[in-house]
């Protein structure tokens, strides 16, 4: 005889509880977690871009290393992106969950802390390994505990994570000349903290409903497969076989050499055009405020049309565009420039929703997430590096937007592959 399979054990009934208040409870608890830990995800990423001129005096580094900086998002997120499914199959979603934020806070802190660049190096990667376990965990943990609402969550944990990407860069420069640059970098922590309370306290539920269930010797106790979702071992080294595997992770991973280097980059441009870093700062929240547009908009277009390549075109467009200015004439219409590059990256949203779009079953989506985000990481964290080198070869900015039109041809290549109406499944 069939029987069902049991809810994860954060909800799990306790003997005499009613099953409305008991997941009412849980699922509280985890909205609670992935709202305050998609607020974190990038917060590493853009509180120390605006501070990099101001870093570089006090430490003495120029712009390779600056670019080196740069890169460690996309390259931590990268090597997460592959190691964060294991790690979560073995320990569980929400201890994953847990453990992301716990090491976000203690980079930070460590960041914060440092007397040279080996500490900001140093802080800078177990704060972005905790992020980009957050990446991996975040999707799996809405479609486990929200299934009958996976469109309006994913929507809000894309939306939150965008505003944990502007605000950074918002606040950087004002708070370290207020206070400093190590509180402006340091506080992003108690944000971390604050995120990891949600799944302490479900991990609590969830061990204290285990322990009732076991005094009624409930076999529904007996723990299985910590994350299903994220096992998937037989499709996963298939992938790299299919173009559209190839065509999702170029996409991805061109979009975001570009986003990573704007990130890293941008305050600069501005400032050596003649703009104040207060301004550099502002011009990159209005950068990553340019994401909200792209998170709330592509998804719905995405799915009510079968091939939506053009939708590429527009942002390739908006890209070149917004680059031409940018290198020719920063400071005529940088509120014209700065939004045109803003609205390029729509490409990301458009990515992580063609996962699903392009996959039939949980494992073929698991594993097509996993190789977009692994290889397209992997490519994006060479476009700050590589932006910070020509631009020190060269003493100007030519050089280094012309590698980011080439890596925006390429990024439309790979979205003519990736936009084809097919699935995975059928590739292999």
């Amino acid at each position: 005889m069939k029987t069902s399979p049991s809810p994860p054990s954060s909800t799990r009934l306790r003997p005499g509880s009613r099953p409305g208040q008991a997941l009412a409870e849980g699922r509280a608890l985890v909205l609670a977690g992935i709202v305050l830990s998609a607020l974190n995800l990038r917060t590493a990423v853009t509180s120390i871009t605006p501070l990099l001129d101001e870093l570089g005096r006090v430490f003495g580094f120029g712009g390779t290393m600056a670019g080196v900086l740069g890169m460690l998002p996309s390259a931590a997120f990268a090597v997460f992106g592959v190691a964060t499914p294991s790690i979560a199959h073995r320990i569980g979603l929400e201890r994953a969950a847990l453990l992301s934020m716990a090491l976000a806070a203690l980079g930070l802190v460590l960041r914060s802390l440092a007397d040279g660049t080996g500490g900001l190096l140093f802080g800078s990667i177990v704060a972005l390994a905790g992020m980009g376990m957050g990446n991996v965990v975040l999707p799996p943990l809405v479609k486990r505990y929200f299934a009958d609402r996976v469109g309006m969550l994913s929507t809000l944990y894309i939306t939150v994570l965008q505003l944990g990407t502007i605000l950074p860069a918002l606040l950087a420069v004002p708070v370290a000349a207020a206070v400093g640059w190590r509180i402006s970098m340091g506080a992003w922590a108690l944000v971390a903290v604050a995120a990891a309370l949600p799944w302490i306290g479900v991990l609590w539920i969830g061990r204290r409903r285990e322990s009732d269930l076991a005094r009624c010797h409930d076999a529904a106790v007996v723990a299985g497969d910590e994350a299903p979702e994220l096992a998937a071992p037989a499709p996963r080294g298939k992938v790299w076989r299919t173009s559209l595997g190839w065509g999702m992770a170029l996409m991805f991973g061109m979009t975001s050499l570009a986003t990573y280097s704007m990130f890293t980059w941008l305050p600069k441009i501005l400032t050596e055009a003649g703009a104040t870093p207060a301004f550099g700062g502002t011009m990159l929240a209005l950068y990553s405020a340019l994401g909200l547009a792209g998170a709330l908009t592509i998804p719905a277009l995405a799915v009510r049309v079968a091939n939506p390549f053009p939708l590429v075109l527009a942002c390739a467009a908006c890209h070149f565009a917004g680059f031409a200015g940018l290198l020719l004439a920063p400071m005529a219409a940088p509120l014209l420039w700065v939004p045109l590059v803003g609205l390029g990256p729509s490409t990301f949203p458009l990515g992580l929703t063609l996962i699903n779009l392009r996959t039939r079953t949980s494992s073929g989506s698991a594993s097509l997430s996993g190789f977009m985000q692994g290889v397209g990481y992997a490519l994006a964290c060479l476009g700050p590096l590589l932006f910070g080198v020509l631009h020190e070869a060269t003493g100007g900015w030519t050089w280094p937007f012309a590698m980011l039109g080439a890596s925006v041809a390429l990024m439309v290549v790979g979205g003519w592959q990736a936009c084809k109406p097919r699935v995975l499944e059928d590739c292999w």
